[in-house]
């Protein structure tokens, strides 16, 4: 049987290769493993570690090597970075530990060669007092120190400054809070969450964090008394603020979270129609709906992009669009490492559904587009052309009471703001 270092390296190696999700690669790896639950806590940690500081990692081993980084196999490669990652991030694991280890890894991954290489990197990197040259150049050396491509770190100070840039990646370090939003159409929910341990939110009613392993294997998950959201998504469906006498769209719904979180706001009266592309996300959306006793919800397929004159007209629109997704790296690190060329296309196909949506909106209604980004290409500027070019809405101030970011009809949420992921709001009306 695998042990947990072997199932990390092994998971790296997909994962770095193929540019698959970390969750999904490392909830399958796990299940299949036969690992008892201290070795999958190992595993996950170690995985998801060096996904978070890969460049950190990668520029200690190019200043002990005489190979780059490149140049070095992949499975080698990644044994080094559990490696390095154990001994300067891992306090309970003794630093001969990780040394042996990480030899006897080479050796299971039929690497014998460069036991030899591996042992002298590593034990270097000790005898040097775990202690590395950083960079001058302000933009490598913040690229080290947080683990994040420099392209990455130009865009944000581009767009906000070096301190903004410092919060989010500062932020994206650190564990991230587990909030979840309890199901007021349950009478008892509040209850349930007091007796689980959960810790109110003070910003915002019905919002908990909670500290557990997997929440969906809780009783109380199962069988409906909450719904696993961060703050800042909560925020979301707060501004467009629907009630019970409203016809809501939700355009690109899947899985389901604000759907399902509106619907509490209108304590599961009026309509909540909610949409995705694909038919196995609309599948999640009706669980979803079904596991929290939602009666509200018309989940189905549609495409977010192309008016659907059988629709009928809304009082009140979502536009969570698809987005880069800069805004929650602290969930998705490999989020960090896709390249921006691959951003280019999404501004447009965010302004396209975002103007379909128009289409739907009733004289007088209200819409909310929203993005778990931070780049301002995704964000202000879809928001700016849209009110350029369509004279019949107008900007409308949301959420007054919590203060900044909010006061204007635009607000960019960093996690310095409410300790929540990064993310967009923005609220038009039309007014004819």
């Amino acid at each position: 049987m695998k042990n947990a270092r072997f199932l990390a390296v092994e998971l790296l190696g997909r994962t770095f290769k193929n540019n698959g999700y970390s969750n999904i690669q490392l909830g399958a790896g796990l299940e299949k493993s036969g690992l008892d639950e201290r070795d999958r806590r190992l595993c996950s940690m170690l995985y998801y570690g060096v996904i978070e500081r890969k460049i950190t990692l990668d520029y200690i081993i190019s200043q002990l090597s005489n190979r780059s980084t490149d140049k070095i196999d992949l499975t080698v490669l990644n044994i080094l970075r559990t490696g390095i990652y154990q001994i300067l991030y891992m306090d309970n694991i003794p630093d001969n530990a990780s040394v042996n280890e990480s030899v006897n890894l080479v050796k299971a991954f039929h690497k014998k060669s460069a036991s030899g290489f591996v042992n002298a990197i590593l034990r270097n990197f000790i005898r040097n007092n775990k202690d590395y040259a950083v960079p001058r150049d302000i933009f490598i050396s913040s690229s080290v120190k947080y683990s994040a491509p420099v392209e990455f770190i130009e865009s944000l100070i581009n767009d906000y400054g070096m301190e903004k840039m410092d919060i989010l990646l500062s932020d994206a370090l650190e564990v991230p809070p587990v909030t979840v939003r309890i199901n007021t159409i349950k009478e008892d929910s509040s209850d349930i969450m007091e007796n689980l341990g959960a810790e109110k939110s003070g910003i915002i009613p019905d919002c908990y964090n909670l500290k557990c392993g997997d929440l969906t294997a809780l009783p109380e998950f199962k069988s409906g008394y909450f719904h696993v959201q961060d703050l800042s998504s909560q925020l979301c469906c707060m501004a467009l603020n629907p009630t019970e006498n409203d016809r809501v769209l939700d355009l690109c719904s899947a899985p389901g979270g604000k759907a399902f979180t509106m619907a509490q706001l209108m304590k599961d009266k009026g309509e909540i129609y909610a949409f995705d592309l694909h038919e196995k996300r609309v599948d999640l959306i009706k669980k979803g709906s079904e596991r929290l006793g939602i009666s509200n919800i018309k989940a189905m397929t549609g495409d977010a992009c192309t008016f659907n004159p059988d629709l009928p007209k809304f009082s009140k629109i979502l536009c969570d669009v698809p987005c880069s997704g800069i805004g929650v790296i602290r969930r998705k690190q490999e989020i960090k490492y896709k390249n921006f060329a691959g951003f280019e296309k999404l501004p447009e196909i965010q302004y396209r559904i975002l103007e379909n949506a128009l289409n739907y909106l009733e004289s007088g209604g209200e819409l909310v587009y929203s993005t778990c980004t931070l780049r301002k290409a995704e964000n202000d500027n879809i928001i700016d052309r849209l009110l350029e070019n369509h004279s019949d809405i107008e900007g409308i101030p949301f959420l007054q009471k919590l203060g900044e970011p909010f006061g204007s009809y635009k607000a960019t949420i960093f996690p310095d703001c409410f300790k929540s992921d990064g993310f967009f709001i923005s609220k038009i009306r039309k007014v004819r």
